[in-house]
């Protein structure tokens, strides 16, 4: 079955040399008018954020907002970036290249934020802006290595692990120091702060401390090295937990795009609809805890 082209969303039909076309599959999965969804969308979780900064007594610019678009397809990407999109965090590097190849004419900043092997790093470098899951000092040593072949630096962010939970990747609390120690011996990387995935839980009081946790980490960690000023944590089930607690990047996919198949949403019932996002005009209305 033949694709469809679609709108823009603001009612206009993209010029042939702009043209998107969807699959089916994409017309199920997102809607027939994903754009003009994803605007809504989009708007919807900056208010959220407003509103959370607002609580927590903090400038609503001081928090950005990463669009995780880990298995969206690079032409609802492309309509995703004329509903606002600008900030994108990618989980698997071979996916990212394919969508930064396919997508060079648009200005997104793409930022990797999941696991990376260090057989990789060379695809990284060549087009990533930012790197969300540094944890080793191997690792470290393989990025400033090919950075500076390539005559480049890199922003960063140290993964910690603030869970406990064997699954997830990322530095145990005790070992940060340490590694922080570390970090000037690498002038190709430039430490921005740390990065967590908290428990998945719809229960905030235990997913507070992490939050909690990578906050009191930050505010010693800085005392080494005074470049560690951010923190990126909270998604699309806990962000606004994870302002309240101090982030200053949330990575925010399914509450902007609707529930990712094989995704976590299970993990907070009835905070992310099911179905596409074209179904769901405001798809974080659900989203409050």
């Amino acid at each position: 079955m033949a694709g469809v082209y679609v709108t823009d969303g603001i009612g206009n039909l993209m010029g042939m040399r702009e043209a998107t076309v969807l699959s089916p599959a994409d017309i199920a999965r997102f809607g027939s008018s994903p754009a003009a969804s994803f605007a809504r969308n989009l708007a919807n979780v900056r208010a959220r954020i407003a509103a959370a900064c607002a609580r927590s007594d903090r400038a609503v610019q001081d928090v950005r907002l990463m669009v995780v678009t880990k298995t969206i397809p690079a032409p609802v990407l492309r309509l995703a970036h004329h509903a606002g999109l600008s900030d994108a965090g990618e989980n698997k590097l071979q996916e990212a290249r394919d969508k930064h190849a396919l997508l060079g004419d648009l200005p997104i900043r793409w930022n990797i934020i999941g696991h990376l092997q260090t057989n990789k790093i060379k695809y990284l470098v060549s087009f990533a802006s930012e790197f969300h899951a540094l944890d080793s000092l191997r690792l470290a040593d393989a990025l400033n290595r090919r950075l500076e072949a390539e005559g480049r630096d890199l922003d960063v962010f140290v993964q910690v692990n603030t869970s406990g939970e064997p699954s997830k990747f990322g530095l145990a609390p005790d070992g940060l120091m340490p590694f922080v120690e570390r970090l000037a011996d690498y002038p190709r990387l430039r430490p921005r702060g740390l990065m967590t995935l908290a428990l998945f839980s719809a229960d905030a009081d235990r997913v507070r401390p992490c939050f909690r946790m990578l906050r009191a980490l930050r505010d010693r960690a800085v005392s080494v090295d005074p470049r560690l000023t951010g923190l990126s944590m909270g998604m699309s089930g806990d962000y606004e937990i994870a302002i309240e607690e101090g982030a200053s990047v949330v990575r925010v996919g399914q509450a902007i795009f609707g529930v990712r198949p094989g995704g976590d949403a299970h993990y907070w019932p009835g905070l992310i609809p099911s179905g596409s996002a074209g179904d769901h005009p405001d798809v974080s209305a659900a989203h409050g805890r």
